[in-house]
């Protein structure tokens, strides 16, 4: 329970850094579960966050891409980072901030981040 705990802190404290320096940017954020790794366009809007898009590991369009029903990997975690920079840039969004909520920046939260900036996206 103390790791999760902790993990919340973190993510806490990365997001309230990120609101602290510009409430109008747009938050890539991610979540990762033992099987699936879930993405997310989040912009705070009269201070509440709205979704502009999201892609997981469990989505058709992942599945269309990846050939693939596992989600766990930094292989799928690469497809997911392709896809939503590819996603941004229909809603005509160029530059993010990367939240990784409270993640080490490690493994398949690394993997979506490089994936993203090499598809267009400016952190």
């Amino acid at each position: 329970m103390k790791k999760f705990v902790n993990r919340k802190k973190i993510a806490k404290k990365i997001r309230s850094k990120i609101k602290k320096g510009n409430e109008s940017v747009v938050r890539l954020t991610v979540h990762k579960t033992v099987k699936n790794t879930y993405v997310q366009l989040i912009q705070e809007k009269n201070g509440s966050d709205v979704t502009l898009a999201a892609v997981s590991t469990l989505g058709a369009d992942f599945k269309k891409a990846a050939n693939s029903e596992f989600g766990s990997n930094v292989e799928a975690a690469k497809v997911i980072g392709k896809l939503i920079a590819e996603k941004g840039k229909k809603l005509g969004i160029s530059t993010v901030s990367f939240d990784r909520a409270g993640f080490k920046y490690h493994g398949r939260v690394k993997a979506i981040a490089e994936a993203a900036r090499e598809s267009g996206l400016v952190f």
